[in-house]
């Protein structure tokens, strides 16, 4: 694969170094690549998918291996409702890059639209792969479909993620049985836990602005608590302040699905995902979040 095709496929993919800013980012590709890209992304904000997929489609033409382009063109196609296609792309997308949560999550999202399990693309996809399965309990626990998680984490071995996801679902399962406020977690404030220093680390960075190195510690943090929803606050921020808005979003919302009783941090995620929208063109859905932080919903 070119250098420029390399680049561009850090730029969506959860587990790869995004080493280069967005400056350097737009300067290594072509014009018509760049803008093909960026005006689909706009398009696809604005609702205005067959657009979208056009424009992605010469996208593919001019980079046949991209796989940030295959994972744009399964939300595009997905978005509006053309599920088949959404597929392929999304298969195609987690091939490239089987450890991706997110690939694998917007294939998990497609084939939840169209009321289809898992085992309908098992062989198509590298389902052994241990990171793989990871990922897919996690998303699967944040699609509330539990019974499904803990099959997958049956599968894996013993670890502190799969104690905390069983518990969460054991939790949640318990939930309609007997409302609770869920617990302060104490192990927040302790100052010999690595959750709280990671925290600390990242409020540090946003307070500064430093958001280089909030995109790489917040990716890392997330890689390493990816059910907190903290994590996903820090990284869709940097992602928003770093020239890629279009998948800080996608984190920002993933985070909102793990919020129990944080209005602050609830509050902090609505106002990245109005800058988010903003940036890529859709004041709908940007007012939309600013209106939530406004009315207190």
């Amino acid at each position: 694969m070119v250098l420029g095709a390399s680049m561009v496929m850090h730029y969506s993919t959860y587990a790869q170094e995004e080493q280069e800013s967005a400056e350097v980012y737009l300067e290594e590709y072509t014009d018509e690549f760049q803008e093909n890209f960026f005006e689909a992304l706009k398009q696809k904000g604005i609702q205005n998918y067959d657009r979208a997929v056009d424009l992605l489609l010469k996208c593919k033409q001019l980079e046949a291996e991209n796989s940030v382009v295959d994972y744009e063109l399964a939300k595009a196609y997905m978005l509006d409702k053309k599920y088949v296609q959404a597929q392929d792309y999304a298969i195609d997308a987690l091939l490239s890059e089987p450890t991706d949560y997110w690939y694998l999550d917007n294939l998990l999202t497609i084939l939840h639209k169209q009321g289809s399990p898992v085992e309908t693309v098992k062989q198509r996809i590298p389902y052994e792969n241990k990171k793989l399965q990871q990922n897919m309990a996690v998303s699967l626990f944040k699609m509330k479909k539990y019974d499904e998680a803990s099959k997958v984490l049956d599968d894996l071995e013993n670890s502190q993620l799969k104690s905390e996801l069983n518990r969460k679902i054991n939790d949640s399962l318990q939930k309609d049985k007997k409302p609770e406020i869920a617990p302060v977690v104490q192990k927040e404030e302790s100052q010999n836990d690595p959750f709280a220093q990671l925290k600390a680390q990242m409020e540090g960075f946003i307070a500064a602005a430093d958001y280089k190195s909030l995109l790489d510690g917040s990716r890392e943090a997330l890689d390493s608590y990816p059910l907190q929803p903290f994590f996903y606050y820090a990284y869709g921020t940097a992602l928003n302040n770093t020239g890629n808005p279009n998948k800080g979003i996608a984190v920002l919302e993933s985070g909102l699905d793990y919020l129990l009783d944080n209005e602050n941090l609830k509050n902090k995620i609505y106002k990245q995902l109005y800058e988010g929208y903003s940036k890529i063109g859709n004041p709908q859905k940007a007012n939309e979040y600013l209106n939530k932080i406004n009315s207190g919903l």
